[in-house]
């Protein structure tokens, strides 16, 4: 077989297995998909009417809400999936198992290629139910092509791709699940102080760069244009800047930690 052959089979077969992790453990992953999904229904609930009301300046609209707080949130479940690759890359790496996978013969890169394929679906499956929670409650995309729906959708990956490279680098540094776990908090912390829940103009002046010079705000307010209709601007090109980086990033530092020797 060629190399190429032996590293998709190899790959692969490292992908099944970690998708059987996920499946036996679920308790994780439903822990970070249950942390979006709260803070939609709190948000949407509890400070709907309130934050609706002081976005537009006028009467609150809990619907209009919704809509701007969905694509924030779809994007934040996307880095609180990341944070379980973090944790079950470290585990890997502390509990022996990469020790023996480096003495038999598969393609070296297997072991990390499967857990980013993994992770990334599923960061779209959990994107998918937080979706189907904000239709429930009422979000509703506005005039959105198939085009814009693809173009969406190829976001997502991209999005995803990237925060779980950085998410693997992570794991991989960290002595411990809970140490993996806290240092990948900026996946989740970050999305709190972006776009997701109120307009960069609305914040004080000297936060305003803290928010708009960030990843999570260009890939929102680019995922906003898409599915509500609104201006994009520079934001589709700095989203994918800032992905194609951090997944760069991230492969570079990862495949670097990873093929060192081992401690």
């Amino acid at each position: 077989m060629s190399s190429l052959s032996l590293a998709v089979r190899d790959s692969s077969t490292m992908l099944r297995r970690n998708l059987l992790h996920a499946r036996r453990y679920p308790s994780l992953t439903l822990n970070l998909l249950l942390t979006p999904i709260m803070m939609l229904l709190l948000f949407v609930y509890v400070f709907g009417d309130v934050m609706s009301a002081g976005i537009g300046g006028g009467g609150a609209d809990r619907s209009a809400y919704i809509a701007y707080l969905t694509p924030g949130l779809v994007l934040m479940t996307i880095g609180s999936t990341t944070i379980g690759t973090a944790v079950s890359v470290s585990n890997d790496m502390t509990e022996g198992i990469i020790a023996r996978f480096r003495t038999m013969a598969i393609h070296r890169g297997s072991v990390i290629i499967g857990h980013v394929i993994g992770s990334v679906l599923q960061s779209i499956l959990s994107v998918v139910l937080v979706g189907a929670v904000a239709v429930a409650i009422g979000f509703r995309s506005t005039d959105a092509t198939v085009l814009e729906w693809f173009a969406a959708f190829a976001l997502l990956v991209l999005f995803a791709t990237a925060l779980t490279w950085i998410a693997v680098g992570m794991g991989l540094i960290s002595p411990n699940a809970e140490a993996a776990s806290n240092n990948a908090l900026p996946l989740i912390f970050l999305p709190l102080i972006s776009s997701t829940f109120v307009p960069v103009d609305a914040m004080p002046g000297w936060f305003q760069p803290i928010a708009e010079y960030q990843p999570f705000t260009p890939a929102i307010e680019t995922l906003r244009g898409l599915l509500l209709g609104s201006e994009i601007g520079h934001n589709g090109w700095l989203a994918v800047a800032w992905c194609v980086g951090l997944a760069a990033l991230g492969y570079a530092w990862s495949k670097s930690v990873f093929n060192g020797d081992p401690k």
